[in-house]
């Protein structure tokens, strides 16, 4: 039997696996209980059925609270209803982590909450897909840029001076020395325009304006 993740339920259909997971919520209708799980590569539905598995194991399911770890075992299987394609059909369930009151049930909750609460609201579908697109985007443009010859270049984020002037800056301490925050990547650019004729970099921008995802 294997450890998968369940990114790759895909290339174990009808096999048995093991799958360390955490639940994110969770619903019964008599005999069938279903675990909606997440792992950190995707989120998936694990399906237990009373009949097939032991009394213990059954009840347990039924018992689970929201964001408990757990090993899994069971048989992957395609299921065109889902959005994932795949399930987990539930053999055993081994419990980690208990968790307890945690904050973020799946009821609709405000910005304001979620913001307090940002560490673990990490874990939910929507910021997790975000994440995801956020990554392919990054990636997909580190490939463009290298595959046109161009060489990544890194401005610093914290200096001991504003450069070209700029004094409107954000300052801070940083080790006992005062230090401003911004962004210098047009002039690193103009640095490095010469040595290496083309140079890319992707990175955030700061300074008095908002934050936002830059490429220069």
């Amino acid at each position: 039997m294997q450890q998968i993740n369940i990114i790759d339920a895909k290339n174990h259909v009808d096999e048995k696996v093991k799958i360390g997971a955490w639940l994110t919520n969770k619903r019964s209708s008599g005999k069938i209980a279903f675990l909606q799980l997440r792992d950190g590569t995707e989120f998936f539905q694990g399906v237990v059925v009373k009949s097939k598995v032991s009394e213990e194991t059954f009840e347990l399911a039924k018992e689970l609270k929201q964001e408990t770890s757990m090993w899994l075992t069971g048989i992957i299987h395609e299921d065109s209803r889902s959005k994932f394609g795949y399930e987990l059909e539930v053999e055993t369930i081994e419990v980690i982590g208990e968790s307890h009151d945690y904050p973020i049930t799946p009821k609709e909750h405000g910005v304001d909450y979620l913001m307090d609460h940002r560490h673990l609201w990490l874990r939910s579908s929507r910021p997790h897909a975000t994440m995801v697109i956020r990554n392919e985007l990054i990636r997909a443009t580190y490939e463009f840029y290298n595959q046109e010859g161009f060489i990544k270049i890194d401005a610093p984020i914290l200096t001991g001076s504003a450069p070209e002037g700029t004094t409107d800056l954000f300052h801070t301490e940083y080790f006992g020395r005062d230090a401003t925050c911004h962004n210098l990547a047009n002039f690193m650019k103009k640095l490095a325009q010469w040595p290496l004729t083309k140079s890319s970099r992707l990175g955030q921008r700061s300074g008095l304006k908002s934050p936002r995802l830059g490429v220069t």
